[in-house]
């Protein structure tokens, strides 16, 4: 009863999503896709410019003091922003998810799947972070940092291919923020790692089964990942002059935040 009472009285959310197509950035809009789809929600997105640095202009930095994407305002609930992709995760399945699509109503399996989630957070996006900026982005070539994190990462997709090896088809049972979560990464595989999930087999299946849902589809905005089977179709050539692209705002960036702590 309580239930029925709750998905009646959802309406039309009003969000901004500040955004960049990122591992990070796809978690949010792939979400909130899902709950487009199931409830008719509505949200806007407004791009964020790396390369501008409009994540540390002040007005951002009213909505994340921290200065980071994705953020939200939820303009239905008094403009409320909330930053960090994995508290954004959460705020959604608590005010907008009636149906739990996102997360489970069972105490235990919400706390699976959010445990999950934490896990991806703490580990598989900073390690596989380091690994991406170690291998394409840091001014020089570091083997020691550029193995030890591509290890890692290894090491961590095993993990993900231990947990899928009893059969179920989602990280914590059914479908939810974990696989949101960690999606956006292991689809990126191949720029942090410069190899293929040949060595994990369950793990590249469940990567191309969360890839058929229309709102992963949808999410990823403008992205060829799925297009392209995860592959990366450059040339080395190619590659490099992407990474260096980016490596030039990065390092800018750096050297910015830098001068603000002195």
């Amino acid at each position: 009863m309580l239930k029925n009472i709750l998905r009646q009285n959802v309406k039309p959310m009003s969000i901004t999503l500040y955004t960049v197509g990122t591992p990070n950035g796809h978690k949010v809009s792939i979400a909130l896709e899902e709950l487009k789809i199931k409830y008719s929600l509505d949200y806007k997105v407004v791009p964020i410019s790396f390369a501008k640095n409009e994540q540390k202009e002040e007005w951002f930095l009213k909505i994340n003091p921290n200065g980071r994407i994705p953020a939200i305002v939820d303009h239905s609930r008094g403009d409320f922003p909330v930053f960090e992709s994995g508290a954004i995760l959460l705020y959604l399945a608590e005010h907008y998810d009636p149906d739990h699509i996102l997360l489970s109503s069972d105490a235990n399996k919400r706390s699976e799947a959010v445990q999950w989630l934490m896990w991806q957070m703490g580990g598989l996006g900073p390690m596989q972070g380091q690994a991406n900026h170690f291998n394409r982005y840091a001014p020089e070539k570091i083997p020691y940092a550029i193995k030890r994190y591509q290890e890692e990462t290894a090491r961590l997709y095993s993990v993900l291919e231990r947990q899928l090896s009893d059969g179920r088809q989602y990280l914590a049972g059914e479908y939810s923020v974990a696989d949101i979560a960690s999606f956006g990464w292991v689809g990126v595989h191949e720029w942090a790692t410069n190899k293929d999930l040949k060595e994990f087999p369950l793990l590249d299946a469940w990567l191309h089964r969360i890839a058929l849902r229309p709102a992963v589809v949808a999410g990823l905005m403008p992205n060829d990942l799925i297009k392209n089977d995860f592959k990366i179709i450059l040339t080395p050539e190619e590659a490099e002059k992407k990474a260096k692209e980016a490596r030039e705002w990065i390092l800018k960036g750096q050297q910015d935040a830098g001068k603000e702590a002195k």
